[in-house]
């Protein structure tokens, strides 16, 4: 029974994509797509190996983009949607469950210049199976809330430009590889003021493996415990 809802999810949700489109700095909404590396449609990544895995596809490059100036230690809240539309359907499909993770990159120099490759990447929130007998999931929080879920900038960052990466990670067609859904969307931002903290640093792509236990999983066999991939969370 398991297996046969594991494959009408797939099908029924084969196209139930979402794209990150607003970023709001400390409660304010900055606009629709403003500071934002938009990618050209709402597909997700699958290979982990893939540069589209940094920014999602185009992502590599901000030329034109906005780069929003945020304070040190501010909160940051990033908003999904399936389309272009913030009402009249879920913000993302409830059968997209999975983990919530964000990331940071300081930039050499300019946010809107920096690709993003080598290990410049620290992991600054993640979420995940929250209830193991009720299998919710940190997506149904941000559904449940607009598309939106948020994360503090650690104040001890120094000042500069950097690149801010939130991933949803979809399972419900991840019991083989390439399954997962990396939902990806980079914001481009300026940290004034800050710290004089080196947090710890990996590579996107490079961190993740397709054999993760977090990225190939059946999430429809009673799952009780989900480790996310990547690194552990720097709180700062």
């Amino acid at each position: 029974m398991k297996v046969v809802f594991s494959i009408l999810a797939s099908l029924a949700l084969a196209n139930a994509h979402f794209t990150m489109q607003y970023v709001w700095v400390n409660g304010v909404d900055q606009g629709k797509n403003v500071g934002l590396r938009i990618p050209p449609n709402n597909n997700p990544v699958t290979d982990v190996t893939s540069k589209d895995l940094t920014c999602n596809v185009n992502g590599l490059s901000g030329s034109g983009v906005q780069t929003l100036s945020i304070p040190a230690g501010a909160t940051i809240t990033l908003e999904w949607h399936q389309h272009d539309q913030r009402t009249g359907e879920d913000a993302i499909s409830g059968g997209h469950k999975g983990p919530v993770q964000v990331y940071i990159a300081k930039a050499p120099s300019t946010a809107a210049s920096f690709d993003g490759q080598g290990a410049v990447w620290t992991k600054i929130y993640s979420s995940g199976l929250l209830n193991p007998s009720t299998q919710q999931w940190a997506t149904d929080i941000v559904n449940a809330n607009g598309g939106k879920h948020s994360v503090v900038i650690p104040s001890s960052l120094p000042a500069g430009e950097y690149l801010i990466r939130g991933e949803i990670i979809a399972l419900h067609v991840a019991s083989t590889y390439p399954g997962a859904q990396f939902y990806i969307g980079c914001a481009q931002v300026k940290i004034s003021s800050g710290g004089s903290a080196n947090p710890p640093k990996v590579s996107l792509p490079g961190a993740y493996q397709g054999s993760d236990p977090g990225i190939t999983v059946n999430i429809y066999n009673n799952l009780q415990s989900y480790i996310a991939p990547g690194p552990s969370v720097w709180s700062g």
